[in-house]
């Protein structure tokens, strides 16, 4: 078994130079930076499933907070950042969801992560220049927010990443957010989180510790945002959050939100390592490793 994840390990860094070669030859350079960081993310994952970690603690486990991401799918019978995959992570005792909101025309937030429906949905459908009854009569399967709060308000936490996109009109949708959310309470039910956190300024009705950027290769700069906002913390890929960089928000009392591990290993070293959230593609897989640690070996 370890041979065989010691082996994919070196394929996948086959591939990615290979990749890479091809592209600067074409002179992509934005499109060399992406597979970059992807490729090298995905090198990561195999590398830390490989390594074993001590196990953590029964307390460590317990408080294990998993975050599914856009909720359990494969996009051909559940899809992405609906309700069918939402069920299934709380089916599954799983603390969290993370969902996309976008504005359709009409200035209503649904709850999807592209500007239109082509990935998904296979339609060139574009959410800003569609109103949300036009929408939900023609894909029904993308929920609204309010559906989404009404359904999983209370009962699982809410991370909410906000799209950089235009507002066109900031007062009357902070005002729509702000209706939305006003049976939950700000930090304990929800946070709002952003890879362009200057779209936090739109939103006005909840405090500054509700916000958590998410950091890329940027992760310093926006670490430094953080601190100086008083957000709530940060949210990053495991291999750019450092201990060092944990423990600087946590001398805060800030949080840190980790994405993606893909195995028991990669999860074992994040609680061993002190991450508040796990946020992660493989939620209900990562939720029964840690059931089964708690529960302790079957008689």
């Amino acid at each position: 078994m370890k041979r065989n994840a010691t082996d994919r390990l070196f394929t996948k860094l086959s591939d990615l130079v290979l990749k890479l070669k091809l592209l600067l030859r074409r002179g992509k350079k934005m499109e060399f930076l992406s597979a970059f960081e992807n490729g090298f993310l995905r090198i990561a994952d195999l590398f830390f499933a490989i390594k074993p970690q001590p196990v953590p603690s029964i307390q460590l486990l317990k408080n294990c907070k998993i975050v599914s991401h856009r909720g359990e799918y494969d996009n051909r019978r559940v899809f992405e950042n609906t309700l069918h995959a939402f069920d299934m992570a709380k089916k599954q005792g799983i603390w969290g969801i993370e969902y996309d909101i976008r504005w359709t025309k009409d200035l209503q937030p649904v709850v999807i992560h592209d500007p239109d429906l082509r990935r998904v949905f296979a339609s060139t459908l574009v959410i800003r220049q569609t109103t949300l009854s036009d929408l939900k009569s023609k894909y029904p399967l993308v929920p609204s927010l309010a559906e989404v709060i009404q359904r999983y308000g209370k009962t699982m936490h809410m991370m909410i990443e906000v799209k950089k996109e235009v507002y066109p009109d900031p007062s009357h949708q902070n005002r729509v957010l702000k209706d939305l959310f006003s049976s939950l309470v700000p930090g304990d039910d929800f946070h709002f989180i952003s890879l362009t956190p200057e779209i936090f300024e739109v939103i006005e009705f909840v405090p500054m510790s509700t916000f958590l950027p998410i950091a890329r290769l940027n992760f310093y700069q926006l670490s430094n945002l953080s601190l100086q906002n008083n957000f709530g913390g940060l949210c990053a890929h495991y291999l750019v959050l450092t201990e060092a960089l944990m423990e600087r928000h946590h001398k805060r009392q800030q949080k840190v939100g980790i994405g993606y591990p893909r195995s028991k290993n990669s999860l074992f070293r994040e609680l061993n390592r002190g991450a508040d959230w796990i946020f992660s593609n493989d939620a209900i897989m990562l939720q029964k490793v840690v059931n089964g640690m708690v529960a302790g070996p079957t008689p």
